[in-house]
């Protein structure tokens, strides 16, 4: 099936496009055919398809013909690694512009994919010491105006002598520009130490934290939770597939303590980031039921940690669905508002006054685009930033000379 993608028109301003742009009939999920008109980023009205007229042509306005796709909000990606992104099949370098390079590429993915907000972890200290922040500083620049790009900063050790240089360069992470402090405090000799040093240097710099673990010990994240509850600017632990190991009892007492945190974990359905052999997915139906906040991300992206990832996050919520048995539109939920959420971004619906972040998807239904969704047009801040186009032919043959086969996506969901 040949797949084409355009890229996007650049953009070095990450200003809001002032131009008027109408979506002409969409698909909403609850049936509904509509025409949205979009305008300074944000959508300024939805109505019944053909109500809401065409933009005159000495205006600063175009239309996008939406017939046959489904209109969604747009998904946002809440655990990358840009750092070591598409490393999968070469030595991992650290140099500040093969860094760049990559983690632009990998955005761009995402992006073709629908997410317009990313968050990515990256490794402070140590051999790359800032350089690979700085990098991926860069990638965030180039990429302003297609997509919102925020960098995780991660030291290795913030505990005893080790810990002094991991604390004094976090520092410098969040100085430098990383909007979030985080790290794995499963990798340092005392964990606990790690998440008190994270916590307070996030109350000092009033920012996010995000941190990963995969830890099977009870004991450890009813301390995590615990520790976590009072951060005003919120707490995130992913992707918790230790809570999968443990006794279902264990484990539900678990989440109850993460809901009672009021911290979101943030699942990876499609293969984690840590090593193969600690690979999993947290319990999300567990979670949920518990009342705690879920999102799901796409994790490693073609590293050695998943050397095929794909950073789709329709994926994630088709696994979401086939695996963990959520209905699609919880799935979805968790890969955009769930996952904007997580970022601290602003809830997105396709109605009046919400910001004009959106995705169409070829399709009817939302069990059909998370089954088999190619062509794809996104939206970023009012205007189409990236599009994604497929067309499938048979064979002409008896088996579907008697279908009424749609002319293009042919073989796409409905």
């Amino acid at each position: 099936m040949p797949d084409s993608q355009s890229q996007p028109p650049h953009s070095s301003s990450g200003q809001t496009d002032t131009a008027t742009l109408l979506l002409r009939g969409a698909r909403l999920t609850d049936g509904r055919t509509v025409d949205v008109r979009l305008g300074g980023g944000r959508i300024e009205a939805v109505g019944t398809a053909g109500s809401l007229a065409t933009p005159s042509s000495g205006s600063r306005a175009s239309k996008v013909d939406l017939d046959g796709y489904l209109l969604l909000p747009a998904p946002a990606e809440p655990h990358a690694h840009g750092d070591t992104a598409l490393t999968a099949d070469g030595p991992l370098s650290y140099d500040t512009q093969e860094v760049q390079r990559r983690a632009t590429e990998a955005s761009l993915l995402q992006l073709g994919h629908g997410a317009t907000a990313l968050r990515s972890h990256v490794r402070v200290g140590d051999v790359q010491g800032l350089d690979a922040l700085a990098a991926l500083l860069q990638a965030r620049r180039a990429l302003r105006g297609l997509a919102e790009l925020t960098a995780v900063a991660m030291p290795r050790v913030l505990t005893g002598v080790a810990g002094a240089d991991g604390l004094a360069i976090l520092q410098d992470a969040v100085k430098m520009g990383a909007s979030v402090v985080g790290g794995c405090p499963d990798a340092d000799p005392d964990p606990t130490g790690y998440v008190e040093a994270v916590l307070e240097l996030a109350s000092e710099h009033g920012c996010p934290v995000d941190l990963h673990t995969d830890a099977a010990d009870p004991a450890r994240l009813a301390r995590l939770a615990a520790m976590a509850g009072g951060l005003r600017s919120g707490v995130t632990l992913g992707p918790c597939g230790g809570l999968g190991r443990l006794p279902s009892e264990v484990a539900s007492r678990a989440a109850d303590q993460l809901a009672a945190a009021g911290v979101t974990v943030v699942c990876l359905p499609q293969g984690g980031c840590g090593g193969v052999d600690r690979r999993g997915t947290a319990p999300v139906r567990m979670l949920r039921a518990a009342g705690v906040r879920i999102a799901a991300g796409s994790g490693a992206l073609r590293d050695v940690s998943n050397p095929v990832g794909r950073g789709d996050p329709l994926e994630a919520a088709y696994l979401l669905a086939s695996r963990h048995g959520l209905r699609p539109e919880d799935a979805y939920d968790a890969v955009s508002s769930g996952a904007r959420a997580a970022l601290g971004l602003p809830e997105v619906r396709v109605e009046a006054g919400f910001p004009a972040e959106l995705l169409a998807v070829r399709g009817n239904r939302l069990a059909g685009a998370l089954s088999l969704a190619y062509s794809r047009i996104v939206v970023h801040r009012g205007r189409v930033v990236a599009r994604t186009s497929a067309v499938r032919e048979y064979c002409n043959s008896a088996a579907v000379a008697g279908l009424d086969l749609p002319r293009q996506g042919r073989g796409e969901p409905s």
